[in-house]
Protein backbone atom coordinates (compact mmCIF):
# COMPACT_ATOMS: atom_id res chain seq x y z
CA UNK A 1 0.00 0.00 0.00
CA UNK A 2 2.92 2.11 0.65
CA UNK A 3 4.37 1.96 -2.64
CA UNK A 4 0.77 2.67 -4.25
CA UNK A 5 1.02 5.83 -2.46
CA UNK A 6 4.09 6.82 -3.56
CA UNK A 7 3.59 5.79 -7.14
CA UNK A 8 0.35 7.97 -7.10
CA UNK A 9 2.15 11.09 -5.72
CA UNK A 10 4.86 10.76 -7.97
CA UNK A 11 2.00 10.53 -11.11
CA UNK A 12 0.44 13.46 -9.42
CA UNK A 13 3.62 15.21 -9.46
CA UNK A 14 4.10 14.41 -12.76
CA UNK A 15 0.87 15.56 -13.86
CA UNK A 16 1.52 19.00 -12.54
CA UNK A 17 4.74 19.39 -13.64
CA UNK A 18 3.83 19.20 -17.20
CA UNK A 19 0.55 21.19 -16.93
CA UNK A 20 3.11 23.87 -15.69
CA UNK A 21 5.53 23.45 -18.11
CA UNK A 22 2.65 23.35 -20.92
CA UNK A 23 1.23 26.69 -19.51
CA UNK A 24 4.89 28.26 -19.17
CA UNK A 25 5.85 27.76 -23.11
CA UNK A 26 2.94 29.04 -23.76
CA UNK A 27 3.42 31.88 -21.91
CA UNK A 28 7.04 32.39 -22.46
CA UNK A 29 6.43 32.73 -26.25
CA UNK A 30 4.63 36.07 -25.55
CA UNK A 31 6.36 37.58 -23.11
CA UNK A 32 9.44 35.44 -22.13
CA UNK A 33 11.22 33.27 -20.29
CA UNK A 34 11.95 36.49 -18.20
CA UNK A 35 8.36 36.56 -17.69
CA UNK A 36 7.75 33.54 -16.03
CA UNK A 37 7.84 32.70 -12.32
CA UNK A 38 6.91 29.85 -10.16
CA UNK A 39 4.18 31.89 -8.15
CA UNK A 40 2.71 33.54 -11.44
CA UNK A 41 2.15 29.89 -12.97
CA UNK A 42 1.05 28.66 -9.52
CA UNK A 43 -1.96 31.18 -9.27
CA UNK A 44 -2.92 30.91 -12.74
CA UNK A 45 -3.03 27.24 -12.89
CA UNK A 46 -5.24 27.47 -9.14
CA UNK A 47 -1.86 25.48 -7.86
CA UNK A 48 -0.08 25.90 -4.42
CA UNK A 49 3.22 27.94 -4.76
CA UNK A 50 5.11 25.49 -2.51
CA UNK A 51 3.84 22.64 -4.60
CA UNK A 52 5.49 24.50 -7.76
CA UNK A 53 8.34 25.25 -6.10
CA UNK A 54 8.71 21.74 -4.80
CA UNK A 55 8.93 20.96 -8.77
CA UNK A 56 11.47 23.17 -9.93
CA UNK A 57 13.36 24.99 -7.04
CA UNK A 58 14.52 27.87 -8.84
CA UNK A 59 13.65 30.45 -11.66
CA UNK A 60 16.29 29.17 -14.12
CA UNK A 61 15.27 25.42 -13.56
CA UNK A 62 12.00 26.33 -14.69
CA UNK A 63 13.25 28.27 -17.48
CA UNK A 64 15.48 25.45 -18.60
CA UNK A 65 12.85 22.98 -18.24
CA UNK A 66 10.27 25.11 -20.54
CA UNK A 67 12.83 25.10 -23.41
CA UNK A 68 13.02 21.05 -23.05
CA UNK A 69 9.30 20.63 -22.94
CA UNK A 70 8.89 23.19 -26.05
CA UNK A 71 11.46 21.23 -27.82
CA UNK A 72 9.00 18.15 -27.11
CA UNK A 73 6.39 19.76 -28.69
CA UNK A 74 8.69 21.42 -31.47
CA UNK A 75 9.62 18.06 -32.76
CA UNK A 76 5.63 16.75 -32.45
CA UNK A 77 4.63 19.78 -34.58
CA UNK A 78 7.39 20.18 -37.10
CA UNK A 79 9.69 17.08 -37.08
CA UNK A 80 7.88 13.95 -36.91
CA UNK A 81 5.29 14.79 -39.66
CA UNK A 82 8.22 15.37 -42.14
CA UNK A 83 9.60 11.76 -41.54
CA UNK A 84 6.58 10.43 -42.00
CA UNK A 85 7.39 11.34 -46.00
CA UNK A 86 9.71 9.61 -47.75
CA UNK A 87 13.59 10.92 -47.50
CA UNK A 88 14.25 13.69 -50.11
CA UNK A 89 13.12 17.01 -51.77
CA UNK A 90 9.80 15.79 -50.86
CA UNK A 91 10.64 15.96 -46.98
CA UNK A 92 12.28 18.93 -47.30
CA UNK A 93 9.50 20.54 -48.50
CA UNK A 94 7.30 18.69 -45.95
CA UNK A 95 9.50 19.56 -42.98
CA UNK A 96 8.83 23.93 -43.95
CA UNK A 97 5.24 22.79 -44.60
CA UNK A 98 4.62 21.88 -41.17
CA UNK A 99 7.12 24.52 -39.66
CA UNK A 100 4.41 26.77 -41.66
CA UNK A 101 1.88 25.45 -40.21
CA UNK A 102 3.18 25.17 -36.65
CA UNK A 103 3.76 28.61 -36.82
CA UNK A 104 0.40 29.81 -38.52
CA UNK A 105 -1.91 27.90 -36.53
CA UNK A 106 -0.29 29.09 -32.97
CA UNK A 107 0.47 25.97 -31.54
CA UNK A 108 2.23 28.82 -29.29
CA UNK A 109 0.42 31.98 -28.74
CA UNK A 110 3.03 33.64 -29.78
CA UNK A 111 4.33 31.47 -33.12
CA UNK A 112 7.74 29.93 -32.88
CA UNK A 113 8.53 29.65 -29.40
CA UNK A 114 12.52 29.43 -30.23
CA UNK A 115 12.12 32.46 -32.32
CA UNK A 116 10.79 34.23 -29.34
CA UNK A 117 13.10 33.38 -26.60
CA UNK A 118 16.49 33.23 -28.70
CA UNK A 119 15.79 37.05 -29.59
CA UNK A 120 15.49 37.48 -25.49
CA UNK A 121 18.69 35.58 -24.99
CA UNK A 122 20.71 35.94 -27.64
CA UNK A 123 23.08 38.65 -26.28
CA UNK A 124 23.27 37.21 -22.96
CA UNK A 125 25.40 34.37 -21.46
CA UNK A 126 23.94 31.49 -18.96
CA UNK A 127 22.61 28.69 -19.12
CA UNK A 128 19.00 29.23 -20.53
CA UNK A 129 20.85 30.72 -23.45
CA UNK A 130 23.19 27.81 -23.98
CA UNK A 131 20.18 25.63 -23.71
CA UNK A 132 18.18 27.72 -26.61
CA UNK A 133 21.71 27.77 -28.76
CA UNK A 134 21.61 23.94 -28.37
CA UNK A 135 18.13 23.80 -29.58
CA UNK A 136 18.48 25.85 -32.19
CA UNK A 137 21.62 24.64 -33.68
CA UNK A 138 19.87 20.75 -33.33
CA UNK A 139 17.23 22.61 -35.99
CA UNK A 140 19.97 23.76 -38.11
CA UNK A 141 21.44 20.49 -38.07
CA UNK A 142 18.49 18.33 -38.92
CA UNK A 143 17.36 20.92 -41.98
CA UNK A 144 20.66 20.47 -43.25
CA UNK A 145 20.54 16.71 -42.92
CA UNK A 146 17.05 16.17 -44.07
CA UNK A 147 18.88 17.99 -47.48
CA UNK A 148 21.60 15.86 -47.74
CA UNK A 149 19.62 12.58 -47.79
CA UNK A 150 17.96 14.25 -50.64
CA UNK A 151 21.79 14.64 -52.35
CA UNK A 152 22.29 11.21 -51.92
CA UNK A 153 19.75 10.17 -53.22
CA UNK A 154 20.34 12.00 -56.34
CA UNK A 155 17.18 14.26 -55.95
CA UNK A 156 19.10 17.78 -55.42
CA UNK A 157 21.94 18.67 -57.90
CA UNK A 158 25.64 17.71 -56.87
CA UNK A 159 26.39 21.46 -56.86
CA UNK A 160 23.91 21.85 -54.04
CA UNK A 161 25.33 24.52 -51.07
CA UNK A 162 23.67 22.68 -48.45
CA UNK A 163 24.09 24.94 -45.63
CA UNK A 164 23.54 27.80 -47.28
CA UNK A 165 19.86 26.10 -49.10
CA UNK A 166 19.28 25.23 -44.67
CA UNK A 167 20.18 29.04 -43.87
CA UNK A 168 18.22 30.56 -46.52
CA UNK A 169 15.36 28.00 -46.30
CA UNK A 170 15.43 28.89 -42.22
CA UNK A 171 15.16 32.58 -42.81
CA UNK A 172 12.19 32.79 -44.96
CA UNK A 173 10.39 30.25 -42.57
CA UNK A 174 11.23 32.83 -39.60
CA UNK A 175 10.74 36.11 -41.90
CA UNK A 176 6.92 34.60 -42.25
CA UNK A 177 6.38 33.91 -38.57
CA UNK A 178 8.12 37.44 -37.50
CA UNK A 179 5.90 39.66 -40.21
CA UNK A 180 2.63 37.40 -39.20
CA UNK A 181 2.77 38.42 -35.78
CA UNK A 182 3.95 42.00 -36.24
CA UNK A 183 1.18 43.09 -38.82
CA UNK A 184 -1.05 39.88 -38.56
CA UNK A 185 -1.02 39.38 -41.99
CA UNK A 186 -1.26 35.81 -42.77
CA UNK A 187 -0.58 35.92 -46.56
CA UNK A 188 2.94 36.23 -45.42
CA UNK A 189 2.94 32.32 -45.26
CA UNK A 190 1.45 31.87 -48.43
CA UNK A 191 4.52 34.21 -49.63
CA UNK A 192 7.17 31.99 -47.71
CA UNK A 193 6.12 28.81 -49.02
CA UNK A 194 6.14 30.09 -52.68
CA UNK A 195 9.59 31.35 -52.00
CA UNK A 196 10.46 27.95 -50.28
CA UNK A 197 9.67 26.30 -53.19
CA UNK A 198 10.74 27.88 -55.85
CA UNK A 199 14.66 27.35 -53.91
CA UNK A 200 13.64 23.71 -54.10
CA UNK A 201 13.15 23.70 -57.29
CA UNK A 202 15.87 25.64 -57.91
CA UNK A 203 18.45 23.03 -56.85
CA UNK A 204 16.31 20.10 -57.58
CA UNK A 205 17.45 17.49 -60.34
CA UNK A 206 13.96 17.10 -61.43
CA UNK A 207 11.78 19.98 -60.69
CA UNK A 208 8.94 18.49 -61.79
CA UNK A 209 8.95 15.93 -58.36
CA UNK A 210 7.89 19.14 -56.59
CA UNK A 211 4.64 21.32 -56.41
CA UNK A 212 4.37 24.13 -59.08
CA UNK A 213 2.95 26.29 -56.33
CA UNK A 214 2.21 25.89 -52.61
Amino acid sequence: MAGTRVDRRVERGNESRRLVLGHAAKVASVEGLEGLSLGRLAGELGLSKSGVFALFGAKEELQLATVRAAAEVYVEHVVRPALRAPAGLGRVWRLCQSWLAYSEQRVFPGGCFFYAVAAEFDAREGAVRDAIARAQADWVRFVEQTITEALDLGEAKRDTDVPQLAFEVIALLEAANGLSLLHGDPDCYRRAATAVLSRLRAVATDPSALPAVP
